[in-house]
């Protein structure tokens, strides 16, 4: 098991990479046109099921990596620089391409139910955020290790379905220019957290950089 502040460094990065105020907007602009009730089976739905595809990836990612012969440092590096790009957007207050594409959210608008596809996959549980939890998976070992961390996405999961039932508010609220600020900060956290993945990574496919 890891420390405690390595934990509360974990939920940390797992809340700053789905970033849920972050999609927001999102969530506002397909459901503008759905009743009430609609609209909460919605964000139910879209934090249910981002949950359950974290989950499975947190107990079966390093499966699938050692299936295609992928080292944990090569994904590490990978990974890191996948992050770091969808940092770079968040600095800039935009949504990564690597969560949504412009194609994907107009064919949104046409969907009857967009709470998996496009909001729980990719919009929060992203190639960024799958990534992240098979790192954090692999930082320790232990049923522990992985009864913390499940606890910590599913809290992040109800922070969500909070989040976007409240969404009406939070924008009233904030503003466009409060959101951004927001997402800015949870940019840098990532930036930083994308780092210490490459970092790592490098240091263990090339152990002369840990000297």
């Amino acid at each position: 098991m890891l420390e405690i502040q390595d934990y509360l460094k974990i939920f940390i990065g797992i809340l700053a990479i789905l970033n849920p105020l972050g999609a927001l907007p999102m969530y506002l602009s397909l459901t503008q046109h759905h009743s009430e009730t609609d609209k909460k089976y919605v964000a139910l739905t879209a934090a249910k099921g981002a949950t359950v595809i974290l989950l499975v990836t947190l107990f079966f990612g390093e499966m699938i990596l050692n299936f295609f012969g992928i080292s944990v440092n090569s994904f590490r590096v990978g990974g890191g620089i996948l992050i770091l790009l969808m940092a770079i957007s968040m600095l800039h207050a935009q949504t990564s391409g690597a969560k949504n594409t412009e194609a994907e959210r107009l064919e949104a608008t046409k969907r009857e139910s967009i709470a998996i596809v496009p909001l729980a996959m990719p919009m929060l549980a992203g190639p960024g955020a799958i990534s992240s939890i098979i790192l954090y998976g692999n930082r320790a070992e232990g049923w522990q290790h992985y009864l913390i961390v499940s606890a910590e996405i599913i809290v992040v999961g109800i922070i969500l379905a909070i989040l976007m039932r409240l969404s009406g508010k939070i924008a009233g609220k904030l503003g466009q220019t409060g959101m951004n600020i927001i997402t800015r900060v949870m940019g840098l956290i990532l930036a930083a957290i994308s780092i210490e993945f490459i970092s790592l990574g490098l240091k263990g496919l090339f152990p002369v950089l840990a000297r």
